[in-house]
């Protein structure tokens, strides 16, 4: 009997593996898809550390040549720059708080069944998501709001996103039972109570996952500033920066007189770029967990 226990044990725990071509073929397509993100990160991380002579000589591929750091120190002089890029950390960090309170504010009572008049709201709410006014519209609503050159400009209008209630709301469904709510209230407790003491609690992996949704969204957003914004103190890096890579020569960077540029146009451009991506880098890792965890169970089920 011991003996057939040790062989079933052995037959289970041995197992081998079989790799099929389907399995490489997904492999292979993976690497290529995850290279084309990479690679071009690389290539110019390895552009804003070159020399100039190099980088003008097209020798700069994925391994900097001639090290230096003089691009990024023009940066670091730029008044205007650094000034820009705290501005935009304000901003995204407004707009994603205002946002994840809108957004927590209308999934919670919209996931709950007992609500008159539900599904009326929530179709009304996804119907913004097919039909917009247009920008014509929307600029005039701007101005008559005195919202035009404003950093408010720039928050309050997307604020909510219809797109990110809906996969809260998704969640709350699935993941928070009718039960739990129906206890709480048999305790006594209000809707405000359950909100923040049952459902924001069990709610963490979606929080992060959304408030990184918006805050990826406001931090490489610029169309908006182009429309609405004409000052340059209240321009967000990202618009800045688009600037420079879509004009070319003399044109491309504007450095105040302060920052001692000694780079080329296209070395302080792949500068920019590592300057303005770098932040949302940082935060990435330590929300990743909550952000898969997040878009799994809070992805819309048929």
């Amino acid at each position: 009997m011991e003996a057939t226990n040790t062989k079933k044990l052995t037959g289970t725990t041995g197992m081998k593996m079989h790799v099929t071509i389907g399995d490489i073929i997904i492999i292979v397509i993976i690497i290529i898809l995850c290279l084309t993100c990479i690679l071009p990160f690389v290539h110019i991380a390895a552009k804003s550390i070159s020399g100039n002579s190099a980088v003008l000589a097209k020798q700069v591929t994925l391994v900097p040549k001639d090290i230096t750091l003089e691009a990024y120190t023009s940066i670091f002089q730029d008044g205007q720059l650094t000034h820009s890029m705290l501005y935009t950390v304000l901003v995204t960090v407004l707009f994603t708080a205002i946002g994840m309170v809108v957004t927590t504010c209308a999934a919670y009572p919209l996931s709950r069944r007992h609500l008159v008049g539900r599904n009326f709201f929530s179709l009304m709410i996804l119907f913004t998501l097919y039909f917009s006014a247009g920008l014509i519209p929307e600029y005039l609503l701007m101005k008559q709001l005195n919202l035009l050159d404003t950093m408010w400009v720039l928050i309050l209008p997307l604020s909510f996103s219809p797109f990110n209630m809906l996969i809260m709301k998704t969640f709350i469904q699935s993941t928070i039972p009718d039960s739990l709510e129906e206890a709480a209230f048999l305790d006594g407790a209000t809707h405000f109570q359950i909100l923040f003491k049952i459902v924001l609690p069990l709610s963490k992996a979606i929080i992060a996952t959304l408030s990184l949704f918006y805050a990826v969204g406001r931090w490489n957003a610029y169309a908006d500033a182009k429309y609405y914004i004409n000052t340059k103190a209240l321009q967000p890096i990202q618009y800045i920066l688009s600037n420079m890579v879509l004009n070319s020569g003399a044109d491309a960077i504007s450095l105040s007189e302060g920052a001692a540029v000694e780079s080329t146009p296209e070395v302080l451009q792949a500068a920019m770029v590592m300057f303005a991506t770098l932040p949302i880098i940082c935060v990435y890792p330590f929300v990743q967990k909550y952000f898969v965890k997040g878009v799994m169970i809070g992805a819309v089920k048929g």
